[in-house]
């Protein structure tokens, strides 16, 4: 028998993870109601259509072979706009990924040595806690604090910074809360950054999907001097998930981030390229028409509302409201576990959430993750069925 690595024994991504019983669910009848996974184009939402036309065209023109490893030339020029367009400065390295999964992946390993530190939200996308656990390194998580719109405690942040510690991730909008941190938690961050020798990885891949009028900062537009790597792509904003195009940014002190984006382009010259045709739908997506963003918002905000609303008129549920992406993170005020009761809750309605003990939260909590991309009508019966599990489970009446 061939033993697999002992690394493989705590690799796990709950958001697919669940689907196991979704598929027992679907086989005795039930019809699944998918609330799990942030895919916009499972939905009504659909890749804007020159996007599509200029990878087409990129391939007829037989773009089809190597790229440069950093990305070609126009989607990182296309990039740098974009990001003087929202202030960031001091950019000493763009490169394009196969995804931000990608990017984290490259610039964590170029980083981050065997027992070294790597903080991370809690909650936080599973990923991260993935990658350190592929690299041996030590995921030492920060908790977010629900009752202050889930900013990070930066007082907690404070007291688990060891000398060890390499990387602070900002997940900003928030997966899985949908929130967005305050300039105040910011600029705290910065400071700390800066004090601590610390690279902050800004993940701002749902930076354009804001409500209610709010609008995202990027960190490192408030920095020259801290070292930052931010991270985005088409995946969300531009509605191409499976084009597997993110981008990378490296920012700061060029003196304390000088090597560092030397051994990021190692690991991209060791794997090579992104998908090249790919990479000509950047720059028309960034520079091109935008008319999508408006009714991708406005759709999303309309289903936000519907769900926060439906969420919290549920006994032993309570959900603060997002403001960005299309995720939230209800509190149950349950007896059993997060996991076991989202197992229930599979089986027996075939509505398909995430346990929110996949994403990491604070010791005694436990959520769910719901994505609110779905159309109203399936929402509604989702939330209908929600509701009844829960009265079941919990022994609510009325």
């Amino acid at each position: 028998m061939i033993e697999p690595a002992r690394r493989t024994l705590e690799m796990k991504y709950a958001v697919r993870d669940v689907l196991c019983y979704a598929e027992e669910a679907k086989k005795a009848g039930l019809e699944l109601l998918y609330l799990n996974i942030g895919d916009p184009n499972k939905f009504d939402f659909v890749t804007p259509r020159h996007m599509i036309e200029a990878v087409y065209k990129a391939m007829l023109a037989n773009e089809n072979g190597y790229a440069p490893s950093s990305g070609v030339q126009e989607a990182r020029d296309a990039i740098e706009k974009e990001a003087h367009r929202k202030g960031l400065k001091n950019i000493h390295d763009i490169f394009v990924t196969s995804g931000v999964s990608e990017c984290i992946e490259l610039c964590l390993t170029a980083l981050v040595n065997v027992g070294e530190e790597v903080m991370t939200p809690s909650p936080s996308y599973p990923i991260y806690d993935s990658v350190c656990t592929k690299l041996e390194a030590v995921n030492v998580p920060y908790y977010l604090d629900e009752d202050n719109n889930w900013n990070p405690d930066i007082e907690y942040i404070k007291s688990k910074i060891t000398p060890k510690t390499r990387a602070l991730v900002l997940i900003n909008p928030n997966n899985p809360t949908g929130s967005i941190a305050s300039l105040d938690v910011l600029k705290e961050l910065i400071e700390i950054s800066i004090k601590h020798n610390i690279v902050i990885f800004s993940d701002e891949i749902y930076d354009k999907q804001t409500f209610d009028g709010k609008t995202h900062t990027s960190i490192a537009s408030l920095t020259d001097e801290a070292p930052i790597i931010t991270m985005n792509g088409l995946s969300k904003n531009y509605l191409v998930p499976g084009f597997r195009i993110g981008w990378g940014m490296v920012t700061g002190n060029k003196q304390v981030v000088g090597t560092y984006v030397e051994a990021i382009n190692k690991f991209l010259r060791a794997r090579l390229c992104a998908p090249a045709p790919l990479m000509f739908a950047i720059k028309p997506a960034l520079e091109g028409p935008q008319d999508h963003l408006k009714e991708m918002v406005e759709k999303l905000q309309r289903r936000r509302d519907i769900t926060w609303e439906r969420l919290n008129a549920i006994p032993r549920i309570s959900c603060t409201k997002p403001e960005a992406a299309f995720y939230c993170f209800p509190k149950l005020d349950i007896e059993e576990s997060d996991f076991d009761w989202l197992v229930g809750l599979i089986r027996t309605t075939g509505v398909v959430a995430v346990h929110g003990s996949g994403f990491g939260q604070k010791p005694g909590t436990k959520h769910i993750r719901i994505v609110f991309l779905p159309p109203e009508d399936i929402l509604d019966r989702a939330f209908t069925h929600i509701e009844n599990y829960m009265k079941k489970t919990a022994g609510v009446t009325g």
